[in-house]
């Protein structure tokens, strides 16, 4: 049954424009943007402090981000929030040995909590970037626009 062309009422300059769905290849990318960060983070974990956990997602991110929008957007997002997380952890790092390990008093339990939060917000992202959800972190310092 169609629907005859006098009909069909058309859009309103007002209307948000119509996105395009991500194909199912960028939405995989986009998840792995942000499962590489707890790739990088373990495996850079077992070395060090898991400082690794912007290293997967700026590598896609600089891939896919001229023949896929979705990963560009995703691949960002992911980075800006390793980035943020990594400068928190730094910062609490700094406060621990300018104030000769008084500060662990608290740095350990934001260190925990952080830790948490990021694995949280992490596995939310991958899963709606599988969906084709342009995510946004909480929290997050958007450095690289």
């Amino acid at each position: 049954m169609s629907v005859p062309p006098e009909s069909v009422i058309p859009p309103s300059p007002n209307d948000p424009p119509l996105v395009d769905v991500p194909s199912a290849d960028q939405r995989q990318w986009a998840m792995f943007a942000h499962l590489s960060a707890l790739l990088g983070a373990i495996l850079t974990g077992a070395f060090g402090h898991g400082w690794g956990c912007f290293i997967g997602p700026l590598i896609i991110w600089l891939v896919k981000k001229d023949t896929m929008p979705f990963v560009d957007d995703q691949g960002k997002e992911a980075l800006n929030f390793n980035i943020t997380v990594a400068i928190a952890l730094l910062i609490l790092l700094l406060i621990s040995i300018m104030t000769l390990g008084v500060g662990l008093i608290i740095a350990i339990p934001l260190w925990i909590i952080i830790g948490i939060g990021w694995l949280v917000f992490t596995i939310i992202a991958a899963i709606k970037a599988n969906e084709g959800v342009r995510y946004r972190y909480p929290f997050t310092l958007r450095l690289i626009k």
